[in-house]
């Protein structure tokens, strides 16, 4: 790798995280100066703006939670196993996030709502991706039996996903990973409910 794409990489993920901890509209210029330790002409070398990096930045955070996902869903044999991988990543998601600062989908989504199309475009496209893997899961596990066949697939990934971003944010609040653990233990039971 080059030396101006290393520097180009590192803008990226020390934004990354940086507005996974204090958001797009919290986070500076200057904060991004302080945690890159490069200066404003040095980051306007690589982007013509804030939204620029953010959107970068934005996509590698997702991105280090996606391979998380897929990482956890190797190990797993059966459909139940693999939607249950998503909770595991997110375990404890108080002491140990798969990314700082949390869930950057829910993050993401919080903030772009009203204020930042853009972003919101892109966190709209990872709930869409998301719902899919589990609905491909879900469809998989109805194929091999795994579930009963009547199963409405998008409700599950919905009530999935949902149980899963409620979690996080429950979790993160209190600073307890209770909620995580609450969740995941009523979605297993749920899952068993819904095997054949």
């Amino acid at each position: 790798m080059r030396k101006g794409d290393r520097a180009r990489e590192h803008i990226v993920i020390k934004s990354a995280e940086l507005f996974n901890q204090l958001g797009y509209a919290g986070a500076s210029l200057n904060d991004i100066i302080e945690a890159t330790g490069i200066k404003k002409g040095g980051i306007y070398r690589y982007f013509n703006s804030k939204d620029e990096i953010a959107l970068e930045a934005y996509e590698h955070a997702v991105g280090v939670v996606g391979s998380k996902f897929a990482e956890a869903q190797n190990e797993a044999n059966t459909a139940s196993g693999r939607l249950l991988a998503f909770f595991h990543v997110y375990a404890d998601v108080v002491h140990n996030p798969p990314f700082i600062g949390g869930c950057p989908l829910q993050n993401t989504a919080v903030e772009s709502d009203d204020s930042h199309p853009l972003l919101r475009e892109r966190a709209q496209l990872s709930l869409s991706n998301t719902l899919a893997t589990m609905k491909a899961i879900i469809l998989e596990g109805i194929e091999q039996g795994e579930f009963k066949r009547d199963l409405d697939a998008d409700a599950m990934a919905t009530f999935a996903l949902s149980l899963l971003e409620g979690g996080i944010m429950l979790s993160k609040l209190e600073g307890s990973n209770r909620h995580m653990e609450m969740n995941t233990a009523s979605f297993s039971a749920y899952l068993q409910q819904h095997k054949l």
